[in-house]
């Protein structure tokens, strides 16, 4: 099912999460040079949206020493941060339940294997009867299941329609064994391994299909509840890699007090940039789309990179001398990038996970850090700095602000706590 932007724009109108959230994109203030751009207090913990406001009024065009020849700049995370859930993540479902692949079976095969190891996934990936799988016993399964969907879907080089091929157990078998590949190598494997492999999956794509990808993802995204889903791949089929089973949270939300805090920091004289971990293309679509209430342009973006040749089509190789952005690789990409363009880091950095955690601790000129609580592990670098905002709620000097959130609902909650799907009270720390 494809939408056009237009239709999407009338889609979600009608849509009443999305609605609300789109209304959020339009609450902010507009402010004259003289007064601060304030944030709409929305499901703001009240001290967060304080520290907040504080920052702009402090540095913003109000501010006695703005200067807009060197504006302050600010650095947002995007998935579990702007918006609710993983972007990249709904993408690939979208991707694998509608067959949405520009690859052949050979450039699928190859993607599929860039840099991973042949060593068997952790134990918590074994098949249904508890024997281990490795990338050589799934791969060919996953393969041979797109071959059979390659000759034989409309879409791709065959004549059978959508409804006809997910009959066959070979479509049941490619979307969970491929679902179930991604989990299993980010459970396994470093994230400089794991967090570029999505994107692979892309080859043989334009950077105009993989926006109509991520707009047709957001419309069905945002209509499916809040939920887990499990796939189980069919035992009529086991392959080489046996039967598998993966599960995920599905029910991508937008945010209202994100896309507010998007629009009053630009109305302040910030420049806005998205550093993320998602596909760069992916990323641009959402962040710039009108549809999608967060405006940022199109250009201030950083993200994963790929190759393409010379009619752009994207090839299954990560863009040379490019860093990956997360983990220090967010800090390099800021550094090269930002910081020589201005001649100073970003005055508010935001995000949700460890691989936030080196940019928010990385620059000096850095005022606040933005947390979305996901109950990060203690012993991390983030859990830590989560510790510290907790530790220090209410003190105007604090450079860690940490923001709740209901999972259940995928909304911001008024408090510092998070609540994890499925639970009825939330934590302030793990």
């Amino acid at each position: 099912m494809n939408f056009s932007t237009s239709t999407n724009r009338r889609m979600f109108m009608g849509t009443g999460i999305v609605s609300l959230a789109l209304m959020g994109a339009g609450c902010a203030t507009v402010a004259s040079d003289t007064t601060p751009a304030r944030l709409a207090p929305g499901r703001w913990d009240s001290f967060n949206l304080d520290q907040i406001n504080q920052l702009i009024a402090r540095l913003g065009k109000s501010s006695l020493g703005y200067n807009p020849t060197k504006p302050p700049y600010i650095v947002m995370d995007w998935d579990n941060t702007s918006v609710f859930l993983d972007i990249e993540e709904a993408s690939l479902i979208y991707q694998l339940e509608n067959l949405v692949f520009g690859a052949t079976p050979a450039q699928l095969d190859v993607a599929l294997r860039v840099n991973i190891p042949k060593t068997a996934f952790v134990a918590g990936f074994n098949n249904a009867a508890g024997q281990p799988v490795s990338i050589d016993s799934v791969a060919p399964d996953i393969v041979a299941s797109y071959t059979w969907l390659y000759e034989n879907y409309s879409g791709l080089k065959g004549s059978k329609p959508l409804a006809e091929v997910r009959q066959n157990p070979h479509y049941t078998a490619f979307i969970t064994k491929l679902r179930y590949l991604y989990e299993a190598i980010g459970d396994t494997f470093d994230h400089n391994t794991a967090y570029p492999w999505v994107t692979y999956l892309f080859v043989g794509m334009t950077e105009a299909q993989v926006r109509q990808l991520t707009r047709d993802t957001i419309a069905w995204q945002v209509q499916q509840p809040v939920a887990k889903v499990k796939w189980t791949s069919p035992a009529a089929l086991p392959g080489q890699a046996g039967v598998v089973s993966v599960s995920w949270k599905n029910g991508l939300r937008l945010v209202p007090e994100m896309q507010d805090l998007y629009a009053v920091f630009r109305k302040a004289g910030f420049d806005v940039w998205v550093c993320s971990a998602s596909f760069v293309d992916v990323i641009k679509e959402i962040s710039s789309n009108p549809a999608f209430g967060y405006n940022n342009p199109v250009d201030r973006v950083l993200a994963m990179e790929l190759e393409r040749d010379a009619a752009g089509v994207l090839q299954a190789e990560f863009r040379r001398g490019y860093d990956q952005t997360q983990g220090p690789g967010k800090t390099s990409n800021i550094k090269r990038f930002l910081v020589s363009k201005y001649g100073y880091g970003p005055s508010f950095i935001a995000g949700d996970s460890e691989g936030d955690q080196n940019m928010m601790a990385d620059f000096a000129d850095t005022q606040k850090v933005l947390i979305v609580n996901r109950l990060r592990d203690p012993k991390s670098d983030i859990g830590k700095f989560s510790a510290l905002a907790a530790q220090n709620y209410g003190k105007p000097e604090t450079r860690y602000l940490l923001q709740g959130r209901d999972d259940n609902t995928g909304l911001f909650v008024p408090s510092q706590l998070h609540t994890p799907l499925g639970a009825a009270q939330g934590k302030l720390l793990k």
